[in-house]
């Protein structure tokens, strides 16, 4: 199976796309009335879809995304690049000693911005980690649904990447999950492979522990379902 996207439900999907864009270095690529795409310049397999939501946020993301960086003055000049383009601080909780910075886009995602000195993520480019709140079991479920590798599996915390060691890493932070408020606002986008279909792929999941949501929310292009922690991903046609 392949990850084709990280997708955000956006109360206002282009301007989200473009200061996405600039946090990354990726580049607005596809805008449709029902999606705006970009288009990684990392290496990354797979693209950041923005697709429109008139659904408010509600309590903290189960997902956020971490940015690397090379030095100290590359993580300053970056926390005030994008807090000109309407990211702002954000207090969840973190250490006043904490070497990371986390921030809020303009729609009040999450997301942390990387001490240099950090080894876990160091050979990642600024799109260091899609990182998860979420079990062992989960983390353990999406290696094999994607097939790829664990990368760190101690002390309940888990992490993959894709095999060929492109892109990020897909982390979860175990220990106990935190109660789920509303539908996940970042989710993933699975289709089969060249060979597959997508049926087969449904099936394949829900032998892995995932469930078929109400049938009413899927689509001629995509099937909704969850992961053992109950977050949405789609699974497409192709």
């Amino acid at each position: 199976m392949n990850l084709k996207s990280l997708s955000f439900n956006a109360n206002n999907p282009l301007h989200l796309a473009h200061f996405w864009a600039d946090a990354l270095g990726w580049k607005v690529n596809e805008e449709t009335s029902d999606k705006i795409e970009l288009i990684p310049m990392d290496g990354t397999r797979f693209t950041i879809v923005f697709h429109p939501s008139t659904e408010k946020k509600q309590g903290k993301n189960r997902l956020h995304l971490d940015l690397t960086t090379s030095s100290a003055e590359d993580q300053t000049k970056i926390i005030g690049r994008l807090i000109e383009h309407g990211a702002r601080h954000i207090d969840i909780g973190q250490s006043p000693n904490e070497p990371h910075v986390v921030l809020a886009d303009p729609e009040g995602n999450e997301l942390c911005i990387i001490n240099p000195e950090n080894k876990f993520l160091a050979d990642c480019g600024r799109f260091g980690s899609i990182t998860c709140d979420g079990s062992q079991e989960v983390g353990y479920f999406w290696s094999k649904a994607l097939e790829w590798p664990l990368v760190w599996d101690q002390n309940e915390e888990t992490a993959i990447r894709a095999p060929d060691g492109t892109g990020p890493l897909i982390t979860w932070g175990g220990g106990t999950v935190a109660t789920k408020i509303g539908v996940n606002r970042l989710y993933l986008e699975v289709a089969p492979p060249a060979d597959g279909d997508q049926q087969t792929e449904v099936n394949r999941l829900i032998s892995l522990g995932a469930k078929l949501v109400d049938i009413s929310k899927s689509n001629a292009s995509g099937v909704v379902m969850t992961d053992p922690d109950g977050n949405e991903f789609r699974v497409l046609k192709e």
